[in-house]
């Protein structure tokens, strides 16, 4: 039986390519997952397959190659950018004598290392488990062996449906309470719906800067790393914008291409926040050459979260590092494009005014006759912004000229009962 050490930092990473080499800018984003997991990359393989060997993936060839690489190197540790099944995994530990994690098992690693908050790691456990669920068998032969000895013989339950079993129980349980989580979030965002404060979720690849542009919008002090997966947990703050108006600004989970299945299941309460939105910032790294390949990883994931449909404005991020304005045709295709940067602050301003445009709608102005019984609504009005001009009535009331959103204006005539002798309207 293999005997696991207990670190694995020197790690080998093994790129595989279906019918192809593997582009410069997957086995680059392979080396910055290791890298954002801790690992200390001592070397690397190619290969190239048509299809996957049933039993490596790899040919035996490469499997050779890559043994000689383990020993020569001392890694503790091997990555391989493709999904294994439980049994390739356990067959190429087995000939290598060292640890094997795929692609989808390293992405868990770096969520696990992540995870700050009591909702985001029971996500991490709950992607972790049903991961594991699938390969209780990988190096641990001993799980399948019955009890035995004199007094112990007989039917009974190996040590593997055991595991099984308490894996299950265990499933089960971190769902039970992450839906309670989920109602709780669910009671937050009616308690928005009813405050009609719309919500505008940041969405993008990983490393696109979301945190650095999330922190310039609204202030806040959230930790920005250059790193993969830097953000987990959702964290929502409201966003200030010109004439009074305000939304609620959500930083996600940012993707990754080919991002694990059970990654998405765990965290739907949290990309929920996407979905529930009335308007998605889609944060695009200008300065990547592959800024195209990354902007169709991100849709495919929306469409899967069943958030395709939300409205959205293209952010392009980091344009102070782009070159040669490499990514500005694709950007003057659409009027709903804005340019950035989060660190020099060019574009924020326009990007303030299309999130107003986009997420508040149109604005009405109009005249606000109030009696004085009404100064509630009156303080309403002066604390929504809205008041551009005051008159008072000689019974005591005021007269407002006032301007503000279309939404707001249908909530003031339906909250406060104003009457159509109490305002008159224009757009």
């Amino acid at each position: 039986m293999l005997e696991r050490p207990p670190t694995g930092e020197r790690s080998l990473l093994v790129h595989i390519g279906y019918g192809r080499p593997c582009h410069a800018d997957e086995t680059q984003e392979f080396e910055a997952l290791a890298d954002s997991a801790g690992a200390d990359i001592v070397g690397e393989l190619y290969a190239q397959r048509s299809r996957p060997d049933a039993r490596f993936f790899m040919g035996s060839g490469k499997v050779d190659e890559l043994a000689k690489l383990v020993a020569d190197s001392g890694a503790e540790l091997v990555l391989v950018n493709r999904a294994l099944s439980a049994s390739q995994e356990r067959n190429l530990e087995r000939e290598l004598q060292t640890r094997v994690l795929d692609r989808n098992g390293l992405i868990l690693d770096i969520f696990a290392q992540r995870a700050a908050s009591f909702e985001g790691k029971l996500q991490v456990e709950l992607a972790q488990l049903e991961h594991l669920s699938t390969r209780l068998i990988r190096g641990w032969t001993h799980l399948e062996r019955q009890k035995g000895g004199i007094g112990l013989r007989g039917p009974g339950e190996t040590q593997l449906e055991t595991d099984r079993r308490l894996l299950g129980k265990r499933i089960r349980h971190l769902k039970d309470r992450l839906e309670r989580v989920e109602r709780r979030r669910e009671t937050g965002r009616k308690e928005r719906v009813r405050s009609e404060i719309p919500t505008v979720a940041l969405v993008g690849y990983t490393n696109a800067g979301k945190t650095t542009l999330f922190n310039v919008l609204t202030g806040a002090r959230l930790e920005a790393r250059d790193q993969l997966f830097a953000t987990l947990d959702p964290t929502v703050r409201r966003l200030p914008l010109d004439g009074g108006d305000e939304v609620l600004l959500a930083d996600t989970v940012g993707f990754v291409r080919d991002l694990p299945h059970e990654l998405v299941a765990a965290f739907r309460a949290t990309l929920t926040e996407a979905r529930d939105a009335a308007l998605l910032l889609h944060v695009i790294d200008a300065s990547d050459p592959h800024h195209v390949d990354r902007m169709a990883q991100v849709e495919a994931v929306l469409e899967e979260i069943g958030a395709g449909e939300v409205p959205r404005i293209q952010v392009y991020n980091k344009i102070d590092l782009a070159p040669n304005d490499a990514y500005r045709e694709l950007r003057d295709r659409s009027s709903s494009n804005v340019s950035v940067s989060a660190v020099s602050g060019e574009g924020i301003p326009a990007l303030r005014e299309a999130i107003r445009d986009r997420a508040v709608g149109d604005r009405v102005t109009g005249r606000v006759k109030l009696g004085p019984e009404q100064s509630r609504v009156r303080a309403k009005l002066f604390d929504w912004q809205a008041v551009r001009a005051e008159e008072p009535d000689p019974a005591g009331g005021w007269t407002l000229d006032v301007e503000l959103t279309a939404q707001r204006w249908r909530e003031l005539c339906k909250r406060e009962g104003l009457s159509g002798a109490d305002v008159s309207r224009k757009v």
